[in-house]
């Protein structure tokens, strides 16, 4: 597939989720880091986005529920270039009913090529990076060129 870019802003469209096991976790690794991410838009699925906002006063756009669709809705907004990283702690010890939406809204984040974090350790690594206070260009499929080669 051809490809063409896409810039992401100095300010970035996150994306928050996790399992209700790994929801704890995503807790602390926000309020650890509340200041940096105070400047970004956040997005959530549904039960997550509650328990960050209320825990953290952080202003969250929430989803649905993950099994009911906001794993779904996550997707949607990374294929119209509206998400610019997902965080994503997943329980890779425990299946959820929902797991082919997990799998499809990874794979999406991929195909669209944004920084996932799936734990602590890359979650880390991505906010302490200068590029996420900073303009960046990515690479992203050429979807509009992919549409005039098959009409």
């Amino acid at each position: 597939m051809k490809k063409t870019k896409r810039t992401m802003s100095k300010s970035k469209h996150i994306a928050l989720v996790a399992h209700d096991n790994y929801k704890p976790e995503l807790l602390r690794w926000v309020l650890e880091h509340k200041t940096k991410l105070q400047s970004h838009t956040l997005y959530a699925t549904g039960t997550t986005g509650t328990i960050l906002n209320r825990e953290t006063g952080l202003k969250i756009t929430s989803m649905i529920s993950g099994p009911m669709g906001g794993d779904q809705q996550l997707g949607a907004l990374i294929s119209e270039g509206k998400i610019d990283i997902l965080i994503f702690f997943w329980d890779p010890l425990n299946a959820v009913p929902h797991d082919p939406d997990v799998k499809a809204l990874l794979r999406i984040a991929s195909v669209w090529n944004i920084p996932v974090a799936a734990n602590r350790a890359t979650a880390n690594f991505l906010v302490a990076s200068d590029l996420i206070e900073s303009e960046v260009s990515i690479e992203i499929p050429d979807y509009q060129a992919y549409l005039a080669e098959r009409l």
